[in-house]
């Protein structure tokens, strides 16, 4: 074990930042505590009985509970054991969750390998039940980090002992290391490869501070930001996501510093202009395994002095700042001729795209191949100072091969995960693609359906380039009467609503929305669900609604308009509004409850109310469903933005006043 380190610079009188590995578990459980609590406060308009796309459709009996547990590993599947039925068992699933999530950011010692499992097991079973409204890339993203987050976590059985800091311990980090780079040089490689003019022509800004599902206040005064400002966090933004993450890797500790804070200047940004949920969160916590012991100890005076007799030598030292220099300088180099920047007279700063995209794809299989190489040589390096610091510093032949084999065990996890996620890394060239060993494409075969590696690519295509289309649905009694709008909580829709900040909580029917009016309603089965639902005043999915316009009953008819939403301008003629809109087109004609074409539609994709599934509980637990009731009722007292910074803040108190429930817990 290595030996308890000084306390944090940052929280000189607690324990909780005391190393990355216990800075990522300590992220880790906030990021679950937001992604469960999220999920939960909208389970029953979601995913009831009375839901958009209940629960219970999907999970039907009929088969062996070994074999329908086989096709869909959900928990949810015990539900009838416990005495509650499939959405009771949902609303547990996540509230126990919820609960864990939470604990484990009061308590230290129960941020372990047995609780992070169990938390990946208990969103694992949402996710397969979790339809469209859970097919999101940081729903997977966090199946993946939350897989490592298992392997990262101390073991830890004997809760009485104080809990350890292992040599192998970079090792584990390594991994979320690599999970990093693949994450964000994938996001930035789509961009290009997707072929969206937007992106060859530096344009996309121009239009995702409007185009975006839920932007914040901020992002109407960024989408009046000069056109070569945009362009140039473009170029900011490509840089950052394609040759910057290499240096994640530098055995010099500078270069992978700099990486780490061009990721979180991103991530910062990103958080100011746009709602994207407990997102940039996570990848801020996946950042924390570019830092190392520095980062969270205060040095002593004998430290400081003694830098150069117990670090490098000044021969190191000054050829660590030549490589440097040569690296920022390379950098700057690519980054002004790949993008032709030019100061013009004016001060500003002119950029276009200096490469074609046969150039790309004639580099791209080379550079994924120097990234598996680097990966390897990297991962090779820690393992093997790991050994040598185990060998210098534990004590004894026992100890030393107790460290030994505990450092072998976890490197051959480490080569078999980096070695799976090399199909879905290489994804992004196809022809790259065809090359990976036809075993390891067995390997990641047999697991991909737990989603322990992912293929990543956020923004691949910018949307909103004619103007941000939005789906307006309106209820009334009359075919030919006045049309109320239904609002929702936080999309567009009233044009004098200031954009909200939502974030870490993700309202899933609003974003489906957005995707949505991509699209038509034939491609969108929930949406012909929800509109069902409206049409029957089902409170459940009412309550994900902003407003109710029929409080006394459902409206007769319904239908849906598409309608074009731009920011107001600077110069607009009514300064309160945010918004412009237009009306481009029908997108649901008005249709009743009882029409034809609605209920054979219904009927169609599994939706139908005249379905019967039995799936009812093999008793009915009574105690249980009267505490997730009383809980509810309870959280639905505040919005749930305010539940979950509330539990938080909670926590984070807690913590405070236990200063870290962690102190002489470290060896």
């Amino acid at each position: 074990m290595i030996r308890r380190p000084p306390r944090s610079t940052l929280f000189p009188y607690t324990t909780l930042f005391r190393s990355p590995r216990d800075t990522f578990l300590y992220l880790m459980s906030a990021v679950y505590l937001f992604a469960f609590g999220s999920l939960y406060y909208q389970v029953p308009g979601l995913y009831g009985d009375n839901g958009i796309l209940p629960a219970k459709l999907i999970l039907k009996p009929g088969k062996t509970m070994e074999t329908s547990f086989a096709e869909r590993p959900t928990l949810v599947w015990f539900g009838p054991f416990l005495g509650l039925d499939v959405q009771s068992m949902v609303e547990f699933v996540s509230l126990f969750g919820l609960s864990l999530s939470f604990i484990s950011l009061v308590i230290v010692k129960l941020r372990d390998t047995l609780c992070f499992a169990v938390l990946w097991i208990l969103y694992m079973s949402l996710y397969q039940i979790g339809q469209t409204f859970l097919w999101f890339q940081w729903d997977i993203l966090l199946l993946e980090a939350g897989f490592l987050t298992i392997v990262v976590a101390p073991f830890n059985l004997m809760k009485w002992r104080p809990i350890a800091q292992y040599h192998h311990d970079r090792i584990k980090m390594w991994m979320v290391r690599w999970l990093l780079f693949r994450f964000m040089f994938a996001s930035g490689v789509v961009k290009l490869t997707s072929i969206c003019p937007t992106w060859w022509q530096l344009t996309a800004l121009n239009y995702h501070f409007e185009s975006q599902c839920i932007p914040t206040p901020l992002a109407w005064y960024a989408h009046h930001l000069p056109e070569w400002l945009h362009k140039l966090g473009v170029v900011g933004t490509l840089v950052i996501e394609i040759p910057v993450p290499f240096l994640f890797f530098s055995p010099i500790r500078s270069l992978k510093m700099f990486s780490f804070y061009c990721q979180i200047l991103l991530q910062l940004l990103i958080v100011l202009s746009g709602n994207f949920c407990f997102f940039n969160l996570l990848t801020v916590v996946l950042c924390v395994s570019l830092l190392d012991e520095k980062h969270f100890a205060v040095p002593s005076k004998k430290a400081k002095h003694g830098a150069l007799k117990e670090g490098e030598s000044r021969i190191v030292c000054f050829v660590s700042r030549i490589l440097e220099f040569f690296v920022y300088s390379l950098l700057i180099y690519y980054t002004v001729s790949l993008f032709s920047l030019k100061l013009m007279p004016d001060f500003t700063i002119e950029s276009r795209i200096a490469f074609t995209n046969m150039d790309l794809h004639r580099v791209l299989g080379k550079t994924l191949q120097a990234s598996i190489y680097v990966g390897a040589i990297s991962l090779i390096g820690v393992v093997l100072v790991t050994l040598y610091n185990v060998f210098k510093e534990r004590n004894g032949i026992f100890q030393k091969l107790r460290a030994t084999v505990a450092t072998l065990f976890f490197t051959a996890i480490a080569f078999w995960i980096f070695c799976i996620s090399t199909v879905p890394h290489s994804t992004l060239d196809p022809e790259f693609n065809s090359h990976v060993w036809p075993t390891v494409q067995r390997w990641h075969n047999n697991f991909d359906k737990y989603h322990l590696v992912n293929s990543y690519g956020l923004f691949r295509k910018m949307t909103g380039v004619g103007g941000r289309p939005e789906v307006v649905i309106e209820g009334s009694d009359s075919v030919k009467g006045v049309w109320k709008e239904y609002h929702f909580l936080y999309k567009p829709g009233n044009l004098s609503r200031m954009p909200p900040f939502v974030a870490p909580h993700q309202p899933r029917l609003d974003w489906q929305m957005w995707f949505a009016a991509l699209s038509s309603y034939q491609q969108n089965s929930w949406f012909v669900s929800l509109v069902n639902r409206l049409l029957t005043g089902q409170k459940e999915v009412l309550d994900l609604l902003a407003e109710n316009p029929f409080p006394n009953k459902p409206p007769t008819y319904i239908r849906a308009n598409l309608y074009i939403y731009r920011y107001t301008s600077n110069k607009s003629k009514n300064p309160s509004n945010w918004w412009t809109r237009k009306k481009s087109g029908e997108y649901l004609p008005a249709i009743t409850k009882d029409d034809k074409s609605l209920v054979e539609f219904l009927k169609t994709h599994g939706l139908s109310d005249v379905v019967q599934v039995k799936t009812g509980p093999i008793f009915v637990n009574a105690q249980l469903l009267n505490v997730l009731s009383t809980v509810r009722s309870w959280a639905q007292q505040v919005t749930a933005p305010v539940f979950l910074w509330s539990l938080f803040a909670v926590s984070s108190m807690a913590n405070w006043l236990s200063g870290g429930s962690g102190r002489g817990h470290v060896n």
